[in-house]
């Protein structure tokens, strides 16, 4: 189980990527597909069978890297990239179901309750269909 901070993005290729080069060559295919990898977000690449993810992360020492194969079945993204984009962008939570191999793709997110910052007088909370403000 991957713990997240919230100001770690995880960005994916929609493209597959060949998964033998090393450090340098993980780097320079995320460069040119996904951005920055010395921004310290999350960069995840998956082969052509989408059976094995290598993620890339910087952690201002060096490069890790995450790899993992799926002894059955495939890895799916939970949407499809944007007309003209090549990476997607998904949540820590997804990225997680991901990683255990479920298929996201028919799933949909439930509304859930949230606090909004308060604005002067009391709490306001937004979320779940019923408003509350005092």
């Amino acid at each position: 189980m991957l713990t997240l901070p919230s100001s770690v993005r995880i960005y994916m290729a929609a493209e597959p990527v060949d998964l033998r080069r090393g450090f340098d060559g993980w780097a320079a295919a995320t460069r040119s597909l996904l951005g920055d990898p010395l921004r310290g977000h999350l960069f995840c690449l998956l082969n052509k069978r989408k059976n094995r993810i290598k993620v890339l992360v910087w952690d201002r020492t060096g490069y890790v890297v995450l790899y993992k194969r799926l002894e059955r079945g495939t890895l799916a993204l939970p949407t499809q990239p944007a007309p003209g984009r090549g990476q997607v962008e998904v949540d820590a939570a997804e990225f997680g179901l991901m990683l255990e191999g479920l298929d996201l793709r028919g799933a949909r997110r439930r509304p859930r309750w949230y606090r909004s910052p308060h604005r002067g007088g009391g709490p306001e909370r937004v979320g779940c269909n019923a408003p509350l403000t005092s």
